[in-house]
């Protein structure tokens, strides 16, 4: 079955079917959608829908709900999740799996609901306090919208983490066929860590303050351990038309459909280029990367230059040296294909 639906929909789709039980949020564009449509879905389907006072409030209801073993979520914009912080942070430390969906506007300060995707030093590298990682999925469609946010519940039980969404809010309001998943996610047995004020998990303990300094410092060699597993274990990006190209761009999210796009207007006119998306942000997907390390690089993103910089540092720590070019734009100023096209040949 498939629907014509807003990404921001999409992402409550993908949230039922994958059986979330509870959705705390407050609206904040351009990811209001994702709560309207929470207030209409979850209450019928028995599931539960709770607006709070504020995006502090709404990370605490998420910290509860989650501690208790629910799978749950919110949705937010940039201004909403840096007051996220941190319960995030605590949220990490106590192995607690939830999904954030971040919808991101224009900034700094409250700037404007057209897109951006400036967001990405805070999520990708933990905007709160302390030494903690979230897995961060990159949607670059309607589709994935709901998919990712699938995924993002999939893997934050499985590895015991918060998981975030990072989109923007061209995806988020924009709209497309979705093909509806085949079949709901079934019941997750959390049990063994839950704190459900039961018999069964009356054992349960989770804490992130440690008044003895080397369980502190073990806390955090553990936190470190589960992501360079994490990081071994799920690395994903998608390539395309980049077996014999000579310029590589890389974009995620809105991006990456202008940089397709302007792939294909590079092949017309004689350059053999190429696309590289990743999918994860964290962990990076350098595996797949490295084989690409050799050729011309951009990335194509909405911001000062975030993305760029990783992509540099993360190859700098596989023990490549490499001059990675950046066309950008900011302020929620969609990059033309015609740009990155003139940038290229330019260059080359």
């Amino acid at each position: 079955m498939t629907k014509f639906v807003k990404g921001n929909e999409a992402v409550v789709i993908g949230a039922l079917y994958a059986g979330a039980e509870g959705y705390f949020g407050y609206p904040i564009t351009p990811a209001s959608e994702v709560a309207h449509k929470a207030a209409e879905y979850f209450p019928a389907t028995g599931r539960v829908f709770v607006q709070g006072e504020s995006e502090d409030a709404v990370a605490y209801m998420l910290y509860g709900a989650a501690a208790a073993g629910c799978r749950a979520l919110t949705a937010t914009s940039g201004p909403g999740f840096s007051l996220m912080q941190e319960a995030l942070s605590y949220m990490a430390a106590t192995d607690i799996p939830t999904v954030i969906v971040d919808v991101m506007r224009a900034g700094p300060g409250l700037g404007n609901v057209y897109p951006e995707q400036a967001d990405y030093g805070q999520v990708v590298h933990g905007g709160g306090h302390g030494s903690y990682r979230c897995i961060v999925l990159a949607p670059g469609s309607v589709q994935e919208m709901c998919d990712l946010t699938m995924l993002a519940f999939e893997k934050a039980f499985e590895f015991r983490t918060p998981a975030i969404v990072l989109t923007d809010g061209q995806l988020g309001q924009m709209m497309e066929p979705l093909r509806l998943p085949k079949r709901e996610a079934g019941p997750v047995d959390t049990s063994a860590w839950a704190t459900q004020g039961n018999a069964k998990t009356r054992r349960n303990l989770l804490t992130s303050i440690y008044l003895d300094a080397p369980a502190q410092e073990a806390m955090n060699i553990r936190l470190q351990e589960k992501y360079a597993r994490m990081e071994r274990a799920f690395q994903r990006a998608e390539l395309y038309r980049c077996d014999d190209a000579e310029a590589v761009l890389l974009a995620f999210g809105s991006s990456a459909r202008t940089a397709r796009s302007a792939v294909d207007a590079l092949r017309e006119a004689g350059v053999k280029a190429g696309l590289f998306r990743p999918i994860t942000l964290s962990p990076f997907p350098i595996d797949a990367l490295k084989p690409l390390a050799g050729k011309r690089l951009w990335t194509v993103e909405m911001s000062a230059g975030q993305f760029r910089d990783d992509t540099v540092l993360h190859l700098a720590k596989a023990g490549i040296l490499a001059d990675v070019g950046l066309i950008h734009r900011m302020g929620g100023m969609l990059i033309p294909v015609a740009d990155i096209v003139r940038t290229v040949k330019e260059a080359l």
